[in-house]
């Protein structure tokens, strides 16, 4: 007997919210992989426990949004306002970070292999603590 399903049990269903502005958007256990969220506001919104895998973030407003507990590997978050974003427990494998804002977020315990969170504006003390767990490759 099943007491709970998962939402991410559904199947994908990719966003284009592009240049939108969604702020304060309930996203979360959605399930969208291969999602464009390019230049969107998304300041405030919900995407705990969900799908966004190969995502496209590039540029979008995230300031206070919550990513706990997500998956956004090989997403792209290239100059993203990510400013006070809660992103712990989240996989943020091979994504990439040039220029985005992350100072002030929570995200010490998510998982950051692969990529390039060096390249993005953050806070001394997660820096310190980025490296300590994913260290930058000694070819960059």
């Amino acid at each position: 007997m099943v007491l709970s399903g998962s939402a991410t049990d559904e199947e994908e269903t990719p966003l284009d919210y592009s240049y939108q502005n969604k702020k304060g958007v309930l996203l979360r256990r959605g399930n969208h992989p291969r999602s464009n969220f390019k230049r969107a506001i998304l300041d405030d919104a919900d995407l705990t426990e969900g799908n966004f895998v190969e995502s496209n973030f590039n540029r979008a407003s995230m300031v206070g949004i919550d990513l706990m507990k997500s998956a956004f590997d090989g997403s792209d978050f290239r100059g993203a306002d990510l400013r006070k974003a809660r992103l712990n427990l989240s996989n943020f494998n091979n994504c990439q970070f040039k220029g985005a804002d992350i100072r002030g977020i929570r995200g010490r315990y998510a998982i950051w292999q692969g990529s390039d969170w060096w390249n993005a504006k953050l806070d001394d003390d997660l820096a310190k603590a980025l490296a300590k767990k994913w260290p930058r490759p000694k070819d960059d």
